[in-house]
């Protein structure tokens, strides 16, 4: 598993950073019971979620309240408006609940066809 990165000040400076994601047709968030909760396609306007979630489930191999709030410091700027404005950011909103104390869930990469 690769080591955790140092996050940059910024969300497009993270994204930099991160491993590519070609080759990732989407991301699965799986819950306790094995269930598909959500998904994370490779379309433009997911792919910067996309990476941070493919990535922390290299990392952390899932997200719990660690993956969570490193994932938060990875989304810089997005966070503090998903603080302050809820549901604008449903992936950031995930984060937050999770490092709040919710439930962990596991994130499984789907390849590209």
């Amino acid at each position: 598993m690769p080591r955790p990165i140092e996050p940059a000040t910024t969300f497009k400076d993270n994204l930099a950073l991160l491993p590519p994601i070609t080759g990732v047709n989407r991301v699965d968030l799986i819950d306790a019971a094995g269930a598909v909760v959500d998904s994370i396609p490779n379309l433009p306007g997911k792919q910067g979620s996309l990476a941070i979630y493919h990535y922390l489930g290299q990392v952390f191999g899932g997200l719990d309240q660690a993956a969570a709030a490193h994932g938060l410091a990875l989304f810089a700027e997005h966070t503090s408006d998903a603080r302050q404005n809820p549901g604008a950011h449903p992936n950031v909103d995930r984060l937050l609940a999770i490092a709040a104390g919710g439930a962990p869930l596991g994130i499984v990469a789907i390849p590209a066809a």
